[in-house]
């Protein structure tokens, strides 16, 4: 690490004691040690986790073992972890199940447990409709077998409604925004920063979130490939974000700051998405299997999926930290 860096990541009280964790933890060296060839190639999507990491480390990790790509969504990521054109990066646990479903080269190598309010269904300031029941035969943008399309089909379950009750469309961010904003479509389940932005810029109304009907959490993986050969920088990296995510949730002020900055998107919306995003880094206990399993079975059970899943299947339980 350069001494420019260093003086600038223990410039503020936070990030020194931020950065006295990492050392007492040995990230730092490790992260100083790496070389081209153990840099990770983490996959990220918009405001995730390279936007907290660069928070809470004043971009350090820009600097030495991680490598960042960023991604419109789930899907696209998914993609790249099945070729081998990136080695890790973090999906929501329906992304999980469809990753699953669709290819044997990704493990789960830890969990992230939130409280679920990330994912939500939201619509129009001006629109008629405000309870989930008042959807049915209404138009709903969101990304196939991702966490709006679970959420959307978990809360009409919820009502005592069935998905044939509405319409999907599905559509990228980008495109179910503008969708949403011009009246092509009724309302939009989607997650996080997406959320925030329709509420805090566009004015739109949030239906119904995940915090009662989802699991809430979201999951670490890496590539077959790469958990053989940096299966070590796999477990810093693990260590790294789990601390993070400690200090999110102890400076959401800062961590806003730098969110917006990184993201490009108005105070306002990050400190509004910023505590649904943090959580608690878990490894793969029973607990989070089984949870995960109860997420495949709804999958199948609504043909969100085609097969039965065993959720056992995609974890790699090895990594304790």
């Amino acid at each position: 690490m350069s001494e420019f860096l260093k003086t600038r990541l223990l410039s503020h009280p936070s990030r020194r004691t931020m950065m006295k964790s990492l050392v007492g933890m040995g990230l730092l060296a490790s992260m100083r040690t790496a070389s081209a060839q153990d840099s990770l190639l983490v996959g990220d999507q918009k405001g995730g986790t390279h936007a907290l990491l660069s928070a809470a480390t004043s971009g350090h990790t820009d600097n030495a073992m991680i490598k960042w790509s960023l991604f419109a969504g789930a899907p696209m990521l998914i993609q790249a972890l099945a070729g081998n054109a990136v080695d890790a990066g973090a999906i929501g646990d329906a992304p999980l199940a469809f990753a699953q479903d669709g290819t044997s080269t990704i493990r789960a190598i830890a969990g992230l447990q939130s409280d679920g309010t990330t994912t939500a269904v939201i619509t129009r300031r001006d629109s008629p409709i405000h309870t989930v029941g008042d959807l049915k035969g209404r138009s709903i943008a969101t990304l196939r077998a991702q966490t709006g399309h679970y959420l959307t089909l978990a809360a009409l379950r919820a009502a005592g409604m069935h998905g044939d009750d509405v319409r999907f469309v599905f559509l990228p961010p980008v495109s179910a925004r503008a969708a949403l904003q011009t009246g092509v479509v009724d309302a939009w389940a989607t997650w996080g920063p997406y959320v925030s932005t329709a509420v805090i810029t566009d004015g739109a109304r949030e239906i119904v979130n995940g915090g009662q009907l989802m699991s809430g959490l979201s999951y670490v993986v890496a590539t077959v490939d790469a958990l053989h050969a940096k299966r070590d920088a796999l477990a810093t990296y693990l260590r790294l974000l789990k601390t993070a995510h400690e200090w999110g949730r102890t400076h959401p002020d800062e961590y806003a700051a730098a969110w917006a900055a990184d993201v490009g998107l108005p105070l306002a919306v990050a400190r509004h998405v910023v505590p649904t995003m943090l959580g608690d880094v878990v490894t793969l206990n029973p607990h989070v299997i089984q949870k995960q399993q109860d997420v495949c079975d709804f999958m199948y059970d609504t043909r969100m999926l085609p097969h039965k899943l065993d959720a056992r299947a995609i974890m790699d339980t090895g990594f304790i930290f």
